[in-house]
């Protein structure tokens, strides 16, 4: 990776360790897909923290206009920032966040690099436990996640500010297609959806991160835990304010922003 590159990592990591934006414009950005996932890996390994699985980005039809894409994207989750329901958690005013309720999963046997792709079956079953999951996302980069597109979102951290899972099920091949997902924020509600609204089933998102990584030579690895995307759109939230997902038969994910940042 070039010294520019490596500059914009660094910043990035400081913007969400700290606050404050970064300016695209006073950068060297990334080119290329290949590019923006090594500013991440980047920040990974300028983090110290260990990752602990991924998010899955830009899976519906929302968040990829917003993003000015037609292909999902992917992030590291790192430890510093999974939490289990309910949580307080601080945000930033200036990275602009904002709520999404996800269905994630956690992963029981390892998944590795290989020539031949994966059937989505053989992913299914390799699925440990689902769970309903709030995904706090926002930009580092000035202007917020509208301006940046797929490459600078990938870039830094794909948007990924934290994660909150709830109580986790036993994965028995569950058809989520059809399962109601509803967001409230301060008790207002707010987006509502199915898991229909991730690349139509949210195993179709698993089934294309196994890839990825597979392709990466990486691989996914048994207790890796996946957020699949948003089935609820986009809600803004803000310090003092509060979230709740209802997953229904999954129960609820919850989120307290303390009043200020810290």
């Amino acid at each position: 990776m070039d010294e520019g590159l490596k500059l914009l990592a660094q910043q990035l990591w400081d913007a969400r360790r700290n606050g404050g934006t970064v300016d695209p414009s006073a950068h060297r950005l990334p080119a290329s897909k290949e590019e923006a996932y090594a500013v991440q890996h980047e920040i990974i390994a300028q983090s110290g923290s260990q990752p602990c699985g991924y998010k899955i980005g830009s899976t519906s039809k929302e968040a990829q206009a917003i993003l000015g894409t037609h292909e999902p994207g992917a992030g590291v989750l790192l430890r510093f920032f999974v939490h289990e329901s309910p949580a307080r958690l601080c945000v930033r005013a200036d990275h602009r966040p904002a709520v999404e309720a996800e269905f994630a999963f956690r992963i029981a046997r390892d998944l590795p690099p290989r020539p031949t792709p994966y059937a989505q079956a053989e992913v299914s079953a390799a699925v440990d436990c689902v769970a309903g999951s709030i995904e706090v996302v926002g930009s580092r980069f000035a202007g917020g996640l509208g301006q940046q597109g797929r490459l600078l979102t990938t870039a830094d951290s794909s948007a990924n500010i934290a994660l909150v899972v709830g109580p986790w099920h036993r994965w028995r091949d569950q058809d989520l297609r059809r399962h109601a997902v509803a967001m409230s924020i301060d008790g207002v509600p707010r987006g509502a959806g199915t898991g229909e609204d991730v690349l139509g089933n949210p195993l179709h998102a698993l089934s294309w991160l196994a890839q990825l990584l597979s392709d990466n030579g990486r691989g996914l690895k048994a207790g890796d835990i996946v957020a699949t995307g948003t089935c609820t759109g986009l809600d803004a939230v803000g310090p003092g304010s509060a979230a709740c997902a209802d997953f229904g038969s999954l129960g609820c994910v919850e989120i307290e922003f303390a009043p200020r940042a810290i």
